[in-house]
């Protein structure tokens, strides 16, 4: 498989030389190798072999043959850079994007979209067998038998294991972000924003997003002009100095209406009238402009403080028939159309009759509570953001739910004191962050003993092992269904059904 290999001098020279003989690998730095990409991992870098050694492979996709050359190596795996394709998989699509190969924002342009379903689904079944010890089964095309996926001697005894659904896609799949958040940086030219190169804070300056709403393309880019002839300087990371630090843009898909929120490096902007003017004159759809103030040196966009420079404080949108009011810094799900697929999902799983008591174990603005309490007796929404807790009131009363109640709280203390108040629950729903759910929210859930489960997670991972920890505590996995949130990037959702079995 090696190429380009004229002997042990010119294949290898210095330290990485000796640390590949050391290690006894079969590629060393500067090689050039064929090798066969046979899947490709979380971070959508093809995963190649070479004499049985695991090369990522940034650009390369399953079931290509590819030439590369070794940029680091590691006992277990290596890296490599994409040469030339002597075999192309038949998903590989020409990347509509200018900037693709500069801006981190999507990893799979280059695949095509019924590719990216499909390997988002295996991700998911890959998941569930190596981490979760889970046997996984799959409908055949076109027929009412299933199929046993590899995990099928795996920890889950059930013999009718987890049918894993194919993943739920768009029919359009671009220009499907509500909220933009572009770091702005300065060059000669003055103000650019855009987003960050692959792997590194060099901002790539943007004018237009294909997965961003056009609007929020035209704001983003308005704003930039703006604050250029207003003479408005940007943040600088390694002085700390400068004042604009984010542009972030939010729109709601149903209403049209639209937020900007600036973020800045203090509290003074300068000319702030005359920007207000401006943009006001140049947006008319804009009918809120705020300011968050981060003086902090940090990577995380929002600072502490935040006010109404004009306008709303809220702008609002619809997720099916439920009205949102959305603040500078609330969380909502940025693929409007999507979340209504998901939300639809979970309500679908929940099996509700309208007389059931519901738990949502990480409510945030009760985007979830209130889509289940259209089809719930009673819904309790708990979150430990207090901000997140007073907007899920506030939409609740606003979509006038008077069946819903929030607290503020960790999950794991807030749902026993519930019980011990003797509110005993038919389902609970859990959407957590990334990391998965708290351990002490898994035993709570397994001491409250619920008829359902339904488990939306945003990792494949967190999510496999948590659904090991309730299969074993007495519960079944039926179904997953994975939801593509975020097409063209390495991002899945599911949607998780759990039965009790001794029901």
């Amino acid at each position: 498989m090696k190429k380009n290999r004229k002997g042990s001098d010119t294949r290898r020279s210095g330290k990485p030389a000796a640390s590949a003989a050391l290690l006894d690998l079969p590629v060393a730095k500067n090689d050039e190798v064929v090798t066969d990409i046979i899947g490709m991992n979380h971070d959508g870098e093809g995963v190649g072999r070479a004499d049985g050694y695991t090369l990522f492979v940034q650009g390369a996709l399953p079931g290509e043959k590819a030439r590369v050359k070794v940029l680091k190596t590691k006992k277990q795996y290596g890296y490599a850079k994409l040469l030339e394709l002597v075999e192309q998989s038949p998903n590989r699509i020409a990347a509509p994007c200018p900037i693709y190969d500069q801006c981190g924002g999507c990893q799979l342009q280059h695949m095509s979209y019924a590719g990216q379903l499909e390997w988002k689904r295996q991700l998911v079944v890959d998941n569930l067998e190596r981490i979760g010890k889970l046997r996984v089964v799959r409908e055949a095309e076109g027929a009412g038998e299933t199929l046993v996926g590899d995990g099928q001697d795996a920890g889950n005894s059930d013999q009718e294991g987890i049918l894993v659904r194919p993943t739920l896609g768009m029919s359009e799949p671009w220009r499907y972000r509500n909220k933009s958040q572009v770091p702005i940086g300065v060059t000669e030219g003055g103000l650019v924003g855009g987003f960050y190169a692959r792997g590194s804070h060099r901002i790539v300056d943007m004018e237009t997003c294909l997965i961003q709403h056009e609007q929020n393309d035209e704001v983003v880019s308005r704003v930039k002009a703006i604050g250029r002839k207003l003479g408005i300087t940007a943040y600088n990371e390694e002085t700390g100095q400068g004042l604009l630090r984010h542009v972030v843009v939010k729109i709601g898909f149903a209403t049209c209406e639209m937020m900007i929120v600036l973020v800045t490096n203090g509290e003074r902007i300068p000319r702030v009238n005359e920007w207000i003017a401006a943009i006001r004159e140049e947006l008319p759809a804009v009918v809120s402009i705020c300011q968050n103030v981060n003086t902090r040196k940090t990577n995380v966009i929002f600072g502490d403080v935040t006010r109404v420079l004009w306008g709303r404080e809220v702008i609002h949108d619809y997720i099916g028939d439920v009205k949102f009011a959305i603040s500078a810094r609330s969380f909502y799900q940025v693929n409007p159309a999507q979340t209504e697929v998901l939300y639809g999902k979970t309500v679908e799983y929940a099996g509700l009759t309208g007389e059931e008591t519901v738990i949502d174990a990480y409510c945030g603005i009760g985007t979830i509570s209130l889509f289940l309490a259209q089809h719930a007796k009673k819904v309790y929404g708990v979150e430990i953001v207090k901000e997140a807790i007073e907007d899920a009131r506030a939409n609740a009363e606003l979509n006038r739910m008077k069946h819903v109640e929030f607290e503020v709280g960790a999950s794991e203390d807030v749902i026993p004191r519930w019980k011990e108040q003797g509110i005993e629950t038919d389902v609970i729903v859990v959407d957590p962050p990334r990391k998965g759910c708290d351990p002490r929210l898994l035993e709570t859930i397994l001491e409250m003993k619920p008829e359902r489960v339904v488990y939306v997670s945003c990792n494949p991972s967190t999510l496999a092992r948590d659904l090991r920890v309730l299969e074993d505590g007495g519960y079944r996995t039926v179904e997953v269904t994975p939801v593509d949130m975020f097409p063209h990037t390495v991002h899945v959702e599911c949607c998780s059904l759990l039965v009790r079995k001794d029901t």
